[in-house]
């Protein structure tokens, strides 16, 4: 059994979401104790256990400290089973976050699997749509799978009432680790504001912080028409496309912030982003890590990249990796570049 500490490095969720995808993914019989141990609020909140409970439906899992407000989780995964999944969060919580604790395992399984999510789809403190769709999952299928991502409605905190499509097709021989240590030349750069139910001039106001701001024009800024379930909401975002990566950045408007104020922490997102010169920003490297390692552990050989910040979040996701798998993080300074590897380690 393996045994975490949630309360160790960032101690949030992503402890018990790495753990949980690995659980499944390796067999091992998870017990988590001191479950967000750093948070406000600690212990498992509608959305974790969520998480939960869509972890052990995948693999029929036993489980004991399934409830809100647990503290202590212990959790033995059986198979992993494809199939066609729904699962939905009663309230704002972000459905991504249970796609992401579910992901890994159906990308390992023995046959594709549809996810219809229903939740949040931009939250605080999880990563939007639009990230997972265009930053997120072209990396999947550079490794070799697929992961066709589809918005149905948008879902914004409080109201909720989100829904997503998943699509996933495992990698017939198994993930391919690659390197992807620089970004190649650009390719397109815009804005794009969701803002519904509020007016319309909130968005343009955003928009035009960010047309003084980054030099951007005419179709680089755009006001999105998305359909949304119920409540207003307020989403900023930036994206970069380059050759080999493409990153997303987002903004969430929130009461008592003015618009200018919500695109101007976006400006100096995406600017350090642009200024470091790495192939991927802090929450990307959060994301590949796992990606990585499983394709390291998978195929035997290494990976590297790029990446111009690691947060504490990444490098506690990176220590969970390494209590499941047999690979090694190591973060290297290369000139001016920041330079995660991972190398898949003996168990002899």
């Amino acid at each position: 059994m393996i045994e975490l500490d949630g309360s160790q490095g960032e101690g949030g969720g992503q402890i018990l979401r790495t753990g949980l995808a690995l659980s499944m993914v390796t067999g091992q019989p998870l017990r988590i104790a001191r479950i967000r141990a750093k948070r406000p609020k600690p212990g498992l909140m509608r959305q974790h256990l969520a998480c939960v409970l869509a972890a052990a439906e995948v693999s029929g899992a036993q489980m004991e400290g399934a409830e809100l407000g647990a503290e202590t989780l212990c959790f033995t995964p059986g198979p992993v089973r494809a199939g066609d999944y729904r699962f939905s969060i009663a309230s704002a919580g972000s459905c991504l976050l249970v796609l992401q604790t579910v992901l890994p395992a159906l990308l390992l399984a023995n046959a594709p699997s549809t996810l219809r999510l229903s939740g949040g789809t931009h939250n605080p403190m999880a990563p939007p749509f639009h990230f997972l769709q265009r930053a997120y999952a072209p990396l999947v299928r550079r490794m070799g799978a697929d992961l066709q991502l589809t918005l149905r409605r948008c879902g914004f905190y409080p109201a909720g009432g989100g829904e997503v499509e998943a699509s996933i097709h495992p990698a017939a021989a198994g993930l391919q680790p690659f390197d992807l240590l620089a970004r190649g030349a650009p390719v397109a750069a815009f804005a794009e504001c969701l803002s519904p139910g509020l007016a319309r001039n909130i968005a343009r106001r955003e928009l035009d912080v960010m047309a003084a701001a980054m030099g951007w024009a005419g179709d680089q800024l755009r006001v999105c028409e998305q359909r949304q379930n119920e409540g207003p909401g307020n989403a900023l975002m930036a994206t970069l496309e380059y050759e080999q990566v493409t990153e997303v950045f987002c903004s969430l408007g929130e009461r008592g912030v003015s618009a200018e104020e919500v695109a101007r922490r976006l400006v100096v997102e995406a600017r350090g982003y642009q200024a470091s010169g790495a192939a991927v920003g802090a929450h990307l490297a959060d994301q590949l890590a796992l990606l990585m390692g499983l394709a390291v552990w998978q195929s035997g050989h290494g990976a590297a990249f790029t990446c111009s910040e690691l947060t504490e979040h990444t490098r506690t996701n990176c220590s969970v990796i390494e209590r499941f798998l047999p690979v090694r993080f190591a973060l290297e300074l290369e000139g001016s570049q920041l330079v995660v590897k991972a190398e898949k380690v003996s168990t002899t």
